[in-house]
């Protein structure tokens, strides 16, 4: 059984950054896709940033492309996102996501396993 464990959230001002970090257990940790989403007050989940197994692939929404950087360290079992340049509108609750095949994917239906999320605000 896969086990997320989200940290590194915080209160910043915009244009601050933050690094959130992300521990699985689990045997199979590097042969797993992984993501980051987010949810905003009164909003639904969306897709921040994907990883592949191997760490080669990334893929990050237009909303972040430029200012977060997400990585993976398969030796420490742990993925990370890297935000720099915060806006007011970054504010929400950070979920890291992980998937049974190596690939990435933007659609959080296709990540099986949950950590329980890590609030990022951002005061303007």
């Amino acid at each position: 059984q896969v086990q997320l464990v989200e940290s590194g959230g915080g209160l910043v001002q915009a244009g601050g950054s933050l690094r959130l970090s992300c521990a699985a257990s689990g045997r199979t940790f590097s042969r797993n896709g992984a993501g980051w989403f987010r949810q905003g007050q009164g909003k639904e989940r969306e897709f921040v940033a994907a990883i592949s197994a191997s760490g080669v692939s990334t893929y990050y929404a237009d909303s972040v492309k430029g200012r977060f950087t997400i990585s993976r360290d398969n030796a420490k079992n742990t993925v990370y996102l890297q935000m720099i340049s915060l806006k007011p509108e970054d504010t929400g609750v950070y979920y890291c996501a992980m998937r049974r095949v190596g690939y990435m994917h933007t659609a959080p239906e296709e990540y099986e396993h949950w950590g329980q999320g890590t609030q990022v605000t951002v005061s303007s």
